[in-house]
C-alpha cells in the first residue's frame, strides 16, 4: 500500500508541474478549442505508454547506459520542442473564433502533437524510470507492472483534459485571444527554453 501511495503522489506532483505538455495543451486549447485540446491531452497519455513499455521491458537499462543512444533521444526531443516553440513565437496569424477562418489541425495532427511532445521528452523518461525504481518488485506480475503505467497515463490524461477544458472555455479563451500574440510568444519562448534545457539534463 505504501508503494502505491508513493507512486500516486510522485505522479500527481510531476504531472501538475508546468512543462512542455502543459504549454502545448494550453496553446492548442485556446487556439483551436476543446476538441483539439482534448485530443492533444489524449496523445500525451499515449506518449507516456511509450516510456512505460520500454521501462517495464528493460530497454531503459540500455538507454541509461548508452550515452550515444540517450543523446539521440534527447536531441529528437530538443528539436521537436524548439520547432513547435519557434512556430508559436513567430506566429502572425490572428485566430478568429467567430468566422472560423483559422485553419484547425486535423484530429490526427492534434493527437500526434501531444504524443510526440511527451514521447520525445527525456524528462518523462527519467520520471517513469524513477517511479518504477520505487515500486517494481521481483514478485510483481507483468500485469501489475503495466497497471502502474496505465495509472500514470490516466493521471496525465485527466489533468491535461482539465487544462484543455479550462483554456477552451469561451470566457477564458476570449480573454486569452485578446492578447494572443503576446501569449503565443510567451509559450513559444517557454517551449524553446524547455527544449534547450534538456541539453543539460543529467542522467546520472
Amino acid at each position: 500500500m505504501n508503494e502505491l501511495i508513493a507512486m500516486a503522489a510522485m505522479t500527481i506532483l510531476a504531472v501538475i508541474s508546468p512543462g512542455p505538455d502543459f504549454a502545448m495543451v494550453t496553446r492548442s486549447s485556446y487556439a483551436y478549442g476543446t476538441k483539439i485540446g482534448l485530443l492533444a491531452a489524449l496523445g500525451i497519455a499515449f506518449g507516456v505508454q511509450v516510456h512505460v513499455f520500454y521501462t517495464v521491458f528493460g530497454v531503459t537499462l540500455l538507454i541509461m547506459n548508452s550515452p550515444t543512444l540517450f543523446t539521440i533521444v534527447k536531441l529528437f526531443g530538443v528539436g521537436y520542442l524548439i520547432y513547435i516553440g519557434f512556430s508559436s513565437f513567430t506566429n502572425k496569424q490572428k485566430i478568429n473564433t467567430e468566422t472560423g477562418e483559422t485553419p484547425k489541425p486535423t484530429r490526427f495532427s492534434a493527437f500526434k502533437m501531444g504524443f510526440l511532445t511527451n514521447a520525445l521528452n527525456p524528462k518523462t523518461m527519467l520520471f517513469v524510470v524513477s517511479v518504477y525504481t520505487q515500486v517494481l518488485q521481483n514478485s510483481h506480475s507483468l500485469m501489475l507492472n503495466l497497471s502502474y503505467g496505465f495509472f500514470i497515463s490516466f493521471v496525465h490524461w485527466l489533468w491535461f483534459s482539465l487544462i484543455a477544458l479550462f483554456f477552451a472555455a469561451p470566457v477564458i479563451r476570449n480573454q486569452v485571444l485578446n492578447y494572443q500574440f503576446v501569449v503565443d510568444k510567451i509559450i513559444g519562448l517557454l517551449l524553446m527554453a524547455l527544449g534547450v534545457s534538456l541539453l543539460f539534463l543529467n542522467i546520472k
